[in-house]
């Protein structure tokens, strides 16, 4: 009887678990012949006579594809908790990269560990940021959008994507926050002043080496901009477990606004 008991205890917390998941609404944005999809997750009682903030997350490597569904495997059970929307009703969006593609513009070198990267920022965005970056125009246009408060963060792959989107939409965003990831370091110089960003790195991550989180919080700094860089000693590439367990990382995040003295 404890066992059947167990069964249902098991089952049922996994239909939460889907439930919670269930309340990103799976869209589509259709640029001409291109399509990116991504998942969407509105403030409870959504009132568009109201502004909100809205965030974008970039997700992995690792969960690209085309079922609507992978990016929301970190970060996405962080943000359906009821406790964080009743706290911080914000706009929450996930896209979702295809296989063949890349947030960032950067060559990768697969064949060795930890990875080699070529960072390309300044060239032409790949088309999937691009499709991402056409997507947050249209939403930051809308009514129900606060302009002021507008944030991107990323993990990996998305945390690359996340410091080039900064570099190419500079006056978008309020805030921003990178999980393990990379860029050209010469793409600080074109941060906007004062600009925050919380940098996340694992010391032992053997696919993405911390220097290069390291060197991005080096050079914005240098740069005037306002980066944080909290470096988990024990963490291998998998540091967004750590970073989304931060209790402040919300907190943190949610109080900027472009028309803030902070």
């Amino acid at each position: 009887m404890k066992f059947k008991l167990t069964l249902l205890a098991c089952f049922f917390s996994l239909l939460s678990f889907a439930q919670d998941r269930s309340e990103f609404k799976k869209e589509h944005f259709i640029s001409g012949a291109d399509t990116l999809n991504y998942r969407i997750l509105f403030p409870k009682n959504f009132d568009k006579e109201m502004q909100y903030p809205l965030l974008l997350v970039l997700h992995g490597a690792g969960e690209r594809g085309n079922n609507n569904e992978s990016q929301l495997v970190h970060g996405g059970d962080l943000f359906s908790k009821d406790s964080v929307r009743e706290q911080f009703p914000a706009i929450v969006i996930f896209p979702q990269a295809p296989k063949d593609d890349y947030w960032a513009r950067v060559e990768v070198n697969r064949d060795v560990k930890p990875f080699e990267f070529d960072f390309k920022n300044k060239e032409e965005s790949s088309k999937s940021l691009t499709l991402v970056m056409n997507l947050m125009d249209e939403m930051v246009n809308e009514k129900f959008v606060n302009k002021d408060q507008v944030y991107v963060g990323g993990l990996s792959m998305g945390g690359m994507g996340t410091f080039e989107i900064i570099y190419k939409k500079p006056e978008m965003f309020a805030a921003a926050f990178a999980i393990c990831g990379g860029a050209n370091t010469e793409i600080a110089q074109e941060y906007p002043d004062n600009f925050n960003i919380w940098l996340f790195h694992g010391e032992k991550d053997d696919i993405v080496l911390p220097k290069y989180s390291k060197s991005m919080a080096r050079e914005i700094n240098h740069n005037g901009g306002n980066a944080k860089l909290s470096l988990y000693p024990d963490d291998n590439h998998n540091s967004w477990d750590s970073a989304f367990s931060e209790p402040y990382l919300l907190p943190w995040l949610f109080s900027f606004s472009k028309n803030s003295s902070k």
